[in-house]
């Protein structure tokens, strides 16, 4: 887990711990404040550990195990009475609220809170902060469970890097509301991953053990003892199934270059550059127009810039090696070089 999510969960056993002291339970709330403290020390833990030490001291065995006012054993039987009633899991307005918006979000790059040119660590940063508040876990809120499965598979599809390019190219496609829990997913893009398999691949093994993948616990302390083999299991499930969506990867819509593949010339309708699609374009390709041609104007201005910097550097080498030798012809030939793809380039931000 990262250290923001270290320190997250040590404020979180500290807010148990002072429950815990409330109630006159010390042998808890030393546990937590412990646990607190292994995760990210803090001097507001060491300082309640003191107090915790000291009072438990202080205080006969008996009133350890059973606080002041704290159910008897018998109560206890009578309360695990099994009841006809669902029970009702306390929630915040603030991740009621986290819900709410995650639903009413229209694409993938708005449910995560990134712009549509946001890099990698950034797409992962903003899913690690909402994965920790929308985790079945942590929020019990009405639609959290929907809302957490929904970032994954944002996360999922815009870290992939052919799978947002053809999800930029197609993104704005009908959303299919067949199944409720892809009421928010765009047709094509749902991930081979479950939830709980990206946020352990992003959270790694401290996340597995908080948050356990098939029961949902309350206690964090709460760890799992698998044997080496069945930690190592879901990092080979991850490498068998990227290898496998390697296979099921469509062909790209376009190309800059003609082939047999790619016969067909087309043009942008803004800065005129030729591309080229397959015979069946005109009938195959369902998505936005306007979207494939800024992506093929994109792809240009960056080969562009690519071809400019290696004409630039072969003309400045040249420059140097006739100085170097003291040859004035030389020189001047390598002043009168050529650069055309930094010509281009101009061309297009006149």
């Amino acid at each position: 887990m990262t250290i923001e999510g270290n320190k997250d969960e040590a404020e979180r056993c500290i807010d148990i711990a002072q429950n815990a002291i409330s109630s006159g339970n010390f042998e808890k709330a030393e546990r937590f404040l412990l646990k607190a403290e292994r995760l990210y020390p803090t001097a507001k833990a060491k300082e309640l550990l003191t107090h915790v030490r000291t009072a438990s001291s202080q205080t006969p065995s008996s009133s350890k195990k059973t606080p002041p006012g704290s159910p008897g054993r018998d109560d206890v039987r009578k309360r695990k009475t099994p009841s006809h009633q669902p029970q009702q899991r306390e929630y915040t307005s603030d991740q009621l609220e986290a819900v709410k918006r995650i639903k009413k979000c229209k694409d993938y790059y708005e449910i995560l809170g990134v712009t549509k040119d946001a890099p990698d660590s950034e797409i992962k940063k903003a899913y690690k902060k909402l994965a920790l508040q929308l985790h079945p876990d942590k929020n019990h809120a009405p639609g959290a469970a929907e809302a957490f499965k929904v970032i994954g598979n944002a996360a999922a599809i815009l870290t992939d890097p052919e799978k947002r390019k053809q999800y930029d190219l197609r993104g704005e496609e009908p959303i299919q509301t067949h199944h409720a829990h892809h009421q928010y997913y765009a047709r094509g893009f749902e991930s081979d991953l479950t939830a709980e398999e990206l946020f352990n691949m992003f959270f790694g093994a401290t996340g597995q053990r908080v948050y356990t993948r098939r029961t949902y616990t309350r206690e964090p302390e709460q760890r799992d003892n698998h044997s080496g083999l069945m930690q190592l299991l879901p990092v080979l499930v991850l490498v068998l199934l990227s290898m496998m969506s390697g296979f099921f990867i469509s062909d790209p819509v376009y190309s800059l270059a003609p082939s047999s593949k790619y016969p067909v010339p087309r043009e942008t309708i803004n800065l005129k550059v030729p591309y080229y699609v397959k015979e069946n374009f005109h009938t195959d390709y369902q998505g936005s127009l306007r979207r494939l041609e800024m992506a093929v104007e994109e792809e240009y201005i960056v080969n562009l810039r690519h071809a400019c910097q290696r004409e630039r550097n072969y003309k400045d080498s040249m420059m140097w090696k006739a100085r170097n030798f003291g040859d004035n012809r030389q020189y001047q030939e390598a002043q009168r070089l050529k650069t055309p793809s930094c010509d281009k380039l101009q061309s297009f931000h006149r």
